[in-house]
């Protein structure tokens, strides 16, 4: 289960993946929205400023909000960009400094969640040493199974772990040296159903194999649902999704979809309800 990290420290989830449209934000704004509905105070950070993908459904719940009048939980927000220094020495520092303020002025939140760049780069890496919890989304394919391990040309055997599986191997070393916990790794397997069954298992296996390897723990993931596109507009999740009250009608593929959210947040290990929020819903 994740669990607060200590009375003086917010525990971080930061969600990490070097390729593109693998569901980063969409995943972090389900996470962020599911511990506030569960009566916690939540931060957000995007290190992808530039990208901004966090920063626009946030904004874009907040607009929603104001035009509808409906009360929706939202987070503290912060945006970290990348710095414009020339010298690398003051382009880290820079950087490093804007992602310690960001925390400082989160550090009244029981969580904080973190959207990482869609690259390496150093802000990608401070992200990662920060991480309690990494959620890694993975489109389920030979083609990104390469983000975290190279296979032979059979697709039957794992030859070694990728740059990215290395880079958290070294975020997790750095963590080791401050003497922090250890980093939870959890890899989220999305859009399981747009491929044949023999490719399903033979990716699983892989997979559990990567797992014990270096260190990661498997997770269901989302189906590519068109729901996600149409709510993006609105900055709403699937948790928020009620009859009538959103303008999107309900059918069987987003029941299906908000399946998918609950079985995802039930791996991660989300925190029960806060005792005043079960008080308040008995």
């Amino acid at each position: 289960m994740i669990e607060q990290s200590g009375k003086d420290r917010p525990h971080i989830l930061v969600l990490g993946n070097e390729k593109g449209g693998s569901g980063k934000s969409t995943t972090g704004m389900h996470l962020i929205v599911a511990l506030l509905k569960r009566g916690y105070r939540v931060g957000s950070i995007d290190l992808d400023a530039r990208q901004g993908s966090l920063s626009r459904l946030i904004e874009n719940r907040t607009g929603y909000a104001e035009r509808s009048g409906r009360s929706l939980e939202l987070p503290q927000h912060r945006r970290v960009f990348r710095s414009e220094a020339e010298v690398r020495s003051a382009a880290r520092y820079e950087e490093r400094q804007a992602l310690d303020e960001a925390l400082e002025a989160l550090v009244d939140c029981h969580y904080i969640v973190i959207d990482t760049p869609g690259s390496d780069s150093y802000l990608s890496r401070l992200g990662h040493t920060c991480a309690d919890t990494l959620i890694t989304p993975l489109n389920d394919s030979f083609l990104d199974l390469d983000l975290l391990a190279r296979i032979d040309h059979e697709g039957k055997r794992v030859l070694a772990p990728s740059l990215y599986s290395q880079m958290v191997w070294e975020q997790r070393q750095q963590r080791a040296v401050a003497k922090l916990a250890p980093i939870d790794w959890v890899v989220m397997r999305n859009r399981l159903s747009h491929i044949d069954a023999r490719n399903k298992r033979e990716i699983g296996f892989l997979l559990e194999q990567l797992g014990k390897r270096i260190g990661f723990r498997l997770a269901p993931g989302f189906g590519e649902r068109v729901i996600f596109r149409e709510l993006f507009p609105k900055g709403l999740t699937l948790l928020d999704l009620r009859d009538g009250e959103t303008g999107v009608a309900l059918n069987m593929s987003h029941v299906a979809a908000r399946q998918e959210v609950r079985a995802l947040l039930q791996a991660i290990g989300l925190p029960p309800l806060r005792p005043a929020v079960a008080a308040g819903a008995s």
